[in-house]
C-alpha cells in the first residue's frame, strides 16, 4: 500500500524536527564546553614562578632593600585549613607596626614588594604572602575575593597572634588583592587601615571590557558564568568586593592609575562612593595597570605617608 502523500509529508516534518533537535542538542553541549573553558581561563590562569616574579621587579626598582631586610618564612593555615606561604619582613627601624600586602592575579609575593620598600624605610614590618593558588601554594582556582578575603581576614588573626609586639596593623592590595583587601573587610578584621590599589569593584565589569576588546558578544560572559559555577562551584557574578563596603568603617585609601584601560579607575571611584567609614581616592596620572608605585614613586610615597600618619594611630 502507498503512503499517503500527507504520511510523506509528516515524516518528512519529523525528520527536520528530529534534525533541528540534534543540532540545539549539538549547540548546546558545544555552549557549555566553551563556558567551562573559558571559566578555566579565567580563574585559572598561568601563575609566575618566584623566580619570574623576581626577575620583573628587579628589572624595574632596586631590589638591596630586600636583600637586606630580616626574613622570617612560615606557613599560615586559612579558615579551610589551605596553607598560605608566608614571609615577614622586618623593618631596620624597631616598630610594632605592621602591614599585610597582597600581591596581583598571577603574581606572588615578590610583587608586594614595590609597596614593601615603603613601609619598610617608615618603620613597618611587612607581611607578605602568596595568594591562594599563587607562588609556592597549593595550585587551585582564583575566586575574585571570596575565599582570598577569608584568607586575609585568617592572616589577620595570625599576625595578630604571632607577634605580641604589635602595635597597629594594616593591610595594602594591589588588583586583585586590593579586591580581597577590600573583601575581607566585611568579616571585620580587627586592622587600623586598609590601602587598595587599582582594585575592582566587581569581576563582572572588568570580564566584560575585556570580552568586549576581543569582539566578543556580551552573552559570552553568561557562559562563563554558568561555566564558573558548574566547574568549581562559584558564579562570577557574585565576585563584588563593592559588596564588602555597606558597613564598613575601616579608613581606606584608594589608589588607581588614571590611564588604566584594563580595571577602570571607575571601579575605585564606586568603591569609594560606597564604603560607610572614611575614604580617600588618588588618581596618578600616566599610569597604567598597577603601575602608579613604579610611575610616580615620590608622589605615591608621599600619599601614603601622609595617610598613614593620620588614620595609623
Amino acid at each position: 500500500m502507498k503512503q499517503s502523500t500527507g504520511g510523506r509529508r509528516r515524516t518528512k516534518r519529523q525528520k527536520v524536527g528530529i534534525a533541528l533537535i540534534v543540532v540545539l542538542a549539538i549547540l548546546v553541549v558545544l555552549a557549555l564546553a566553551f563556558g567551562l573553558w573559558l571559566a578555566g581561563v579565567t580563574m585559572t590562569g598561568r601563575r609566575q614562578t618566584l623566580d619570574e616574579a623576581r626577575a620583573w621587579q628587579a628589572e624595574r626598582y632596586d631590589l638591596s632593600f630586600y636583600d637586606a631586610a630580616e626574613k622570617t618564612d612560615y606557613t599560615v593555615p586559612s579558615y579551610d585549613g589551605y596553607e598560605l606561604h608566608v614571609q615577614l619582613l622586618r623593618s631596620p627601624q624597631a616598630s610594632g607596626n605592621y602591614v599585610i600586602i597582597s600581591h596581583g592575579y598571577t603574581d606572588n609575593r615578590f610583587g608586594a614588594l614595590k609597596y614593601a620598600r615603603f613601609y619598610l624605610e617608615q618603620g613597618w614590618n611587612c607581611v607578605i604572602y602568596d595568594l591562594r593558588g599563587h607562588g609556592e601554594n597549593a595550585p587551585t582556582f582564583t575566586s575574585y575575593g571570596i575565599r582570598e578575603g577569608r584568607d586575609i581576614a585568617a592572616l589577620v588573626q595570625d599576625t595578630r597572634s604571632r607577634y605580641p609586639d604589635l602595635v597597629r596593623l594594616g593591610l595594602h592590595g594591589e588588583s586583585l588583592g586590593a579586591a580581597s583587601t577590600i573583601s575581607s573587610l566585611q568579616y571585620r578584621p580587627q586592622v587600623d587601615f586598609a590601602v587598595a590599589d587599582c582594585g575592582f569593584s566587581d569581576i563582572e565589569n572588568v570580564l566584560r571590557g575585556g570580552f568586549r576588546s576581543a569582539h566578543l558578544p556580551g552573552f559570552v560572559f553568561r557562559l562563563a558564568d554558568l561555566g564558573a559555577k558548574l566547574r568549581f562551584g562559584y558564579f562570577l557574578s557574585t565576585m563584588r568586593p563593592i559588596d564588602a563596603l555597606k558597613e564598613n568603617e575601616v579608613p581606606i585609601l584608594f589608589v588607581h592609575g588614571a590611564d588604566d584601560g584594563f580595571i577602570l579607575p571607575k571601579n575605585s571611584q564606586d568603591m569609594a562612593a560606597r564604603t560607610k567609614g572614611y575614604q580617600e581616592l588618588h588618581l596618578i596620572a600616566g599610569a597604567g595597570h598597577a603601575e602608579s608605585a613604579l610611575v610616580a614613586p615620590e608622589e605615591y610615597r608621599s600619599i601614603l605617608t601622609e595617610f598613614l600618619n593620620k588614620y595609623s594611630d
